[in-house]
């Protein structure tokens, strides 16, 4: 419990971690920002590491002159594609493995089939919105790659999804990260980006709830 209170508080605080992180290590706060970023966005063990409020936080900071936005751009987007498909090799390679013991038991080819047609169909979708659904965006590339979605179709969305989630968050931090009244209320910002990134999340879960109860 005290490990999750801490984690909230650095999620709803992360410009005071940022400021006291690039303070402390200086010209290697561009390689903790890509790990944290690359994990967050590579491995479905690590969902829980922040991704929009510490971008913004991050464009904030290029706002106000501690850090380079051109630079940060570059190597945030590198780690978010790269970690993307990372993730989706592992869905691919490893995935299908871990269900092939118990095939007979826990899955069905044609479940994968359906999966895969899914992903052919609206895969370019899926994968680009949820690059703003915190938790859903560590799952979608794993589990394109246990659907075998066709790689060249999923790169071209992985990249224009990614380029696309780090621009924007760097970019709205940039410009209004460091106004007077986003710096007096820089918590309320960031429960704001939270509760705006779940909101895909939620309507789609509300759509289907509401669509279940029509079909009985």
């Amino acid at each position: 419990m005290e490990l999750l209170m801490s984690f909230i508080d650095i999620v709803l605080h992360i410009d005071k971690y940022m400021l006291s992180i690039v303070s402390q290590y200086g010209v290697w706060t561009y390689l903790i920002l890509f790990c944290i970023i690359f994990c967050e966005t590579g491995f479905v063990v690590t969902p829980f590491l922040p991704g929009d409020s510490l971008l913004f936080a991050t464009g904030a900071l290029c706002g106000a002159g501690f850090l380079n936005p051109v630079y940060i751009f570059i190597l945030l987007s590198v780690a978010a594609i790269g970690g993307d498909n990372v993730n989706y090799w592992i869905g691919r390679w490893v995935g299908p493995a871990i269900f092939e013991r118990e095939k007979t038991r826990f899955i069905n080819k044609k479940h994968l089939e359906r999966a895969h047609a899914f992903y052919e169909k609206h895969g370019g979708k899926t994968i680009v919105i949820a690059r703003f659904v915190p938790i859903i965006r560590t799952f979608a590339p794993f589990v394109a790659g246990i659907a075998r979605m066709t790689y060249i179709r999923y790169i071209a969305y992985s990249v224009s999804g990614g380029l696309f989630w780090i621009g924007f968050f760097i970019f709205i931090g940039y410009f209004f990260g460091n106004l007077p009244i986003i710096k007096r209320n820089f918590s309320v910002a960031i429960y704001v980006i939270i509760f705006l990134s779940l909101m895909p999340g939620l309507i789609e879960y509300l759509r289907h709830r509401k669509a279940q109860a029509v079909s009985q």
